[in-house]
């Protein structure tokens, strides 16, 4: 009985299996109103959860790379994810008192902000702010497709998780860096140069 059991749903492939299970009990289907899974809403939702949850799995990525040349704070301050409390998949970054959030601030919408923990001056983009939220607030908007496929948008271009961390973590590094350790001297900085130059294989 029910033979359909011993077949294994795909990652891609489920909807077939709630099409066939719908079809074999369309009196539970209508009660439970199973169809919702297609309201565009709730598409939407899940959307938002599984493009967060990748965003801040190539945001742990990097951080993870990044702060591999640190030796444990040693060098330059690490940087840190934190979740965002008594949210689903809300999260930040977070380094030298400056933060970058990443929130589901509304239906469809991801908002990007860069902010700084305590008061005081930050550098972002040749401009110095004052005060706790620096730099242009950001929004990626959800788009419904038109067989109901979601994709999210900047500026009105379909963006990846993948296309906003690679621009963001970069973003961030800049603005979270510590400009007292960049004063150190002249002698330090021409190491650094000297260090990094012969990294790429330039001898001087």
């Amino acid at each position: 009985m029910g033979h359909y059991k011993d077949i294994a749903p795909s990652a891609n492939q489920g909807w077939i299996h709630e099409l066939a299970r719908a079809e074999v009990h369309p009196d539970a289907e209508r009660l439970l109103n199973l169809n919702a899974a297609n309201d565009p809403s709730q598409l939407i939702e899940e959307s938002t959860v599984d493009f967060l949850t990748e965003l801040r799995e190539d945001f742990t990525e990097f951080t993870r790379v990044f702060n591999g040349y640190s030796e444990t704070g040693k060098i330059f301050q690490e940087a840190k994810i934190f979740s965002v409390a008594q949210t689903a998949s809300d999260f930040m970054i977070f380094r030298n008192q400056v933060k970058l959030v990443f929130s589901n601030n509304a239906h469809g919408s991801i908002h990007v902000s860069f902010s700084q923990h305590t008061a005081g001056a930050v550098s972002v983009n040749g401009q110095t702010t004052q005060g706790q939220e620096f730099g242009q607030p950001q929004d990626l908007m959800a788009q419904v497709g038109p067989f109901r496929n979601i994709f999210w948008t900047f500026h009105g271009e379909k963006v990846t998780p993948d296309q906003v961390a690679r621009f963001y973590f970069p973003e961030f590094i800049r603005a979270s860096r510590d400009l007292r350790r960049s004063k150190a001297g002249n002698q330090l900085l021409l190491e650094q140069i000297k260090a990094l130059l012969q990294e790429k294989g330039i001898q001087l």
